[in-house]
């Protein structure tokens, strides 16, 4: 795929998928400053937005602060606790609201991500508002019908400098 400096880019980070799957693949965590930066190269970032979830032990405050330190606007969405135990965190629909908003103000829309559940969004944004879609997210953990549907694929499985200890 063609990269252009005159480019419009918005990046949008599924937090939750790529921590999860840093820490089950390598055991270590993401480096999500240098995903910023390899995945925009020269071209002209418009918005990064970063979705995370806090706990009720808020332990998870100097990792957001470091996310803006590097440049992502961070949105904060509480861990819902049910009556049973179970635990739900995501920002699916959220993540693909905001992607349909910023649409018209882009040329590619960057989701850092490996949820097939994307697919539906990706195939909107490329027919009908005419964005180029990229996915970065590490090999073994991104739907390969993902894959398959977006303009590009950056694989952090490829490189070292994508994790942190």
């Amino acid at each position: 795929m063609s990269k252009y400096k005159n480019q419009r880019v918005g990046v949008l980070v599924d937090v939750s998928n790529m921590y999860h799957s840093a820490k089950n693949l390598y055991h270590k965590k993401v480096n999500f400053g240098e995903i910023l930066k390899q995945a925009v190269g020269d071209r002209h970032l418009i918005r990064a937005i970063a979705y995370a979830i806090k706990t009720e032990s808020e332990e998870e405050t100097p990792f957001f602060e470091a996310l803006i330190t590097q440049g992502f606007e961070v949105k904060i969405k509480d861990l819902q606790i049910f009556a049973g135990g179970a635990k739900k965190a995501d920002w699916d629909v959220g993540i693909a609201v905001d992607a349909i908003k910023l649409a018209n103000k882009l040329d590619v829309i960057i989701l850092v991500t490996g949820d097939g559940d994307y697919i539906p969004l990706v195939e909107y944004l490329q027919n009908s508002k005419g964005c180029l879609t990229e996915i970065v997210g590490f090999r073994q953990t991104t739907s390969s019908a993902l894959i398959d549907t977006c303009d590009d694929f950056l694989s952090l499985s490829d490189n070292q400098k994508f994790l942190l200890k």
